[in-house]
């Protein structure tokens, strides 16, 4: 049931930064999941680090730290793929 979770928040993640970051991006369905699943994951150990990572209530804190992961991941994984695209475009017109 893990692996459930982390991947429908991953989903809710990527699609949340897709949706803050500016302009298109190319990045399919799964990669964002994965890129939001990974800014969960880089949220939480900054969490951890900084020692928030288990408040009473809510916590707001590591789900921003969450969310910022994952725009973060989002961007760098947009700005690679975007480029594996073009440069498998340039190789077969060549």
């Amino acid at each position: 049931m893990g692996w459930l979770w982390a991947i429908i928040v991953g989903l809710v993640l990527g699609l949340i930064a897709k949706a803050i970051l500016p302009g298109k991006q190319a990045l399919p369905l799964w990669l964002t999941i994965i890129c939001g699943m990974g800014g969960s994951v880089l949220g939480n150990a900054l969490a951890t680090w900084i020692g928030v990572n288990d408040t009473k209530g809510f916590d707001w804190t590591r789900h921003v730290l969450q969310l910022v992961g994952a725009i973060v991941l989002v961007a760098i994984g947009d700005a690679l793929w975007a480029m594996m695209k073009g440069r498998d475009k340039a190789s077969v017109e060549a």
